[in-house]
């Protein structure tokens, strides 16, 4: 892998992303494709260095108060983000945070206990989580805690920074705006919604 080359594409996406512009099912394919190659053991030592070196170190201890907060006041957690399940997974599950929904890569093979040890087409499987495919997604979560668990929500909070969430930033019916990026902080301004910092230096 040509890790300069990596860098610029992934950098040129970015920007597509903070321009709205980005095509999720071109930056899956992108992000997925060495994992269709590389063998069990490396991706696992991979996604453990990656772990390491930069997750934990993203640490914000207002963040763990935050979501320690909810969990006191009873709230069911979920975390929705277009990122794809294998880099996700391990960092919710990290958060102590339950349940997850996220761009979820076509796989083979069984991944009910963990997409860690799957065998990967290149492809997203489903709607991706991303723009308004997050209501989609979040209707049909919702959905099945209902059919399954009898459970219906009667209030429903989202915390972003970024714009691309606009749409479920709408939908729901608390918005907050969390370190948002320009375009969202405008937004949020528009629209009254809450905006705070996580950042342990504010």
């Amino acid at each position: 892998m040509d890790a300069d080359f990596y860098r610029q594409k992934n950098d040129e996406f970015y920007q597509q992303y903070q321009a709205k512009t980005l095509d999720i099912f071109a930056y899956q394919a992108f992000v997925l494709a060495p994992l269709t190659t590389l063998p069990l053991s490396e991706r696992s030592r991979l996604h453990d260095k990656f772990m390491a070196t930069v997750i934990m170190p993203l640490r914000q201890d207002k963040a763990g108060q935050l979501i320690a907060q909810h969990q006191a006041d009873g709230d069911t957690l979920l975390v929705i983000t277009a990122t794809n399940r294998f880099i996700a997974e391990p960092i919710v599950k990290m958060m102590g945070i339950p349940h997850l929904l996220a761009t979820d890569p076509e796989v083979i093979g069984d991944t009910s206990k963990s997409t860690l040890t799957a065998t990967f087409t290149g492809k997203i499987a489903g709607t991706p989580c991303f723009q308004e495919g997050k209501i989609t997604r979040l209707k049909q979560w919702l959905a099945e805690q209902q059919d399954q668990h009898q459970h219906v929500f009667t209030h429903t909070t989202f915390y972003s920074d970024s714009i691309n969430d606009a749409p479920l930033l709408e939908y729901v019916d608390t918005a907050i705006a969390v370190d948002p990026d320009e375009k969202l902080s405008l937004l949020a301004e528009e629209k009254q919604w809450p905006i705070i910092s996580l950042k342990t230096n504010t």
